[in-house]
């Protein structure tokens, strides 16, 4: 493995958008400004707003402890986007191998390896030093309990809050010469190390961490798991916990050479990393992260083909965006089309894999409420209706409202009426019933009962010739059960007995 580009390395997490993986990209180029040089170049970290590069130079004679030693650089952003007038940062450099492992977001905190002059100059591990009028004061050892490096080659990665510490190390159950483990802070302490998983790690070596804003995803690189070179960079998302990973993703063939790839990062909409693909020496790559178009959503709505029926749908039409596409309906459904639907608006909100959304609204209608057909009367014909209660399906003609329809009969009859039809119409809902057996049954029951009751009423008044009892219809309807039987008002408008005169 070609890892002598790389004597130890780490990073910290500066500006990075929320998604771990990214749509599309230009074609990598060296980063224009003084940067690359004949020496080698490695190991970027930015300050927030991308203005400060801070890198590692090898092999440059300028450094403090020669051409073999690895010093601290830093560089300014132009008005071109170029990084120019590169410099040693001189505090923090002596004649043991140095590196900015990241900063803190506010630019006043620098993380570092700690190999810092003094009697424990060669104790391997991180430390922090801070900012105060402009210069960097003496580092300070950060205590990580277990932490016992003894491989030459070494990381770091801190998260954004810095209370995360991803470390590549040969280390306590390590599958390989180097593997991912991970270290939070709780109360001001570090826990200690804790190996990362079979997932991530490999009998090959793992290196160069860098964990997403929002800690769901890992870029790393390896050479255990395949690819296209020495070391390739790959990306692996968060399951429940920090041994929990996906599968790793290589990121391809336009980012990864047949060479020596790692020490990504992102900022801002761009992306770093090294790679030694065009010469001996590894120099600073960059890419731009592109954005994919924007999410164009339409629905079409069909409607219901009855009052108050449930055969309406949507169906929704998506362009531009970045798959895969997240669906979210109004009323709870998360599939791309709505079946099934009554008359209502249906609001559709879609998200892609970027997290661009998008939102829809269509209105599904239904036909107006059917009215009855006129009847010519020669008397003003009464009307009965009924809403029962669950499984209810009987009436008596001595109480209540059908009480009063059959006196109004009676009294039609004693101011001269001949005849009268009695038209029955009764429904079951979508409830269901175990006491009848069907909801047809149920609904046949009130409608025969209603006759039968209204039928031995006026023979007892020997009105049996005057009055004919019609059953005209018996059905079930209504909304489809939602095992919510205690929706009353959802169903009980669909379970009732009615009476219509002529």
């Amino acid at each position: 493995m070609k890892k002598n580009l790389f004597i130890a390395a780490g990073l910290l997490l500066v500006g990075y958008s929320a998604n771990g993986q990214f749509w599309d990209h230009t074609d990598p180029e060296r980063l224009s400004g003084t940067v690359n040089t004949e020496a080698e170049e490695n190991m970027p970290v930015f300050s927030k707003d991308s203005s400060t590069l801070y890198f590692v130079r090898s092999f440059d004679s300028e450094n403090k402890g020669g051409e073999l030693d690895q010093d601290i650089w830093s560089t300014q952003r132009d008005t071109t986007g170029a990084y120019i007038d590169s410099k040693r940062v001189k505090e923090l450099n002596n004649k043991f191998n140095n590196a900015v492992l990241g900063m803190s977001t506010d630019g006043t905190r620098m993380y570092i390896f700690n190999t810092y002059e003094g009697k424990k100059d060669l104790e391997k591990g991180i430390a922090v030093t801070t900012n105060k009028g402009g210069t960097w004061s003496s580092p300070e050892k950060i205590e990580i309990p277990g932490l016992d490096i003894e491989g030459a080659a070494y990381g770091f990665h801190v998260n954004e809050k810095e209370d995360v510490i991803i470390i590549a190390y040969e280390g306590p159950g390590s599958l390989g010469q180097e593997d991912l483990y991970v270290t939070t802070k709780s109360g001001g302490s570090w826990s200690q190390p804790m190996h990362m998983g079979n997932t991530l790690n490999t009998s090959g070596y793992e290196i160069s961490p860098f964990l997403s804003k929002n800690q769901d995803t890992l870029y790393f690189s390896s050479d255990g798991h395949g690819g296209q070179g020495d070391a390739d960079i790959f990306y692996s998302v968060k399951g429940g916990s920090w041994t929990e990973w996906s599968e790793p993703k290589n990121l391809g063939n336009r980012i990864n050479s047949p060479k020596f790839d790692a020490y990504f990062i992102r900022s801002g909409d761009r992306a770093y990393w090294s790679s030694n693909r065009d010469a001996e020496r590894a120099d600073i790559y960059m890419i731009e992260i592109l954005t994919p178009p924007p999410i164009e959503l339409t629905c079409s709505a069909t409607d219901a083909t009855e009052y108050q029926s449930y055969d309406g749908s949507v169906d929704a039409m998506i362009e531009g965006g970045a798959p895969p596409f997240v669906f979210s309906w109004s009323n709870g459904f998360d599939g791309e089309d709505l079946v099934g639907l009554s008359k209502g608006e249906y609001t559709l909100t879609v998200t892609d894999m970027v997290g661009q959304t998008a939102e829809v609204t269509c209105v599904v209608d239904e036909p107006p409420m059917p009215i009855d057909p006129v009847v010519v009367k020669t008397y003003d014909n009464p009307e009965f209706m009924h809403n029962f209660g669950y499984n209810k399906n009987k009436l008596s003609t001595r109480r209540g409202d059908l009480k009063d329809f059959v006196k109004t009969i009676l009294d039609q009859f004693e101011e001269g009426r001949d005849k009268i039809t009695i038209n029955v119409y009764s429904s079951a809902s979508q409830v269901p019933t175990k006491t009848y057996g069907s909801n047809e049954k149920l609904a046949e029951m009130r409608a025969e009962n209603m006759k039968y009751d209204l039928v031995e009423y006026f023979t007892k008044k020997g009105m049996a010739d005057k009055v004919n009892v019609v059953v005209v219809e018996s059905k079930v309807q209504g909304p489809a059960y939602e095992d919510d039987s205690s929706n009353r008002s959802k169903y009980e408008p669909f379970q009732y007995v009615k009476l219509l005169t002529e």
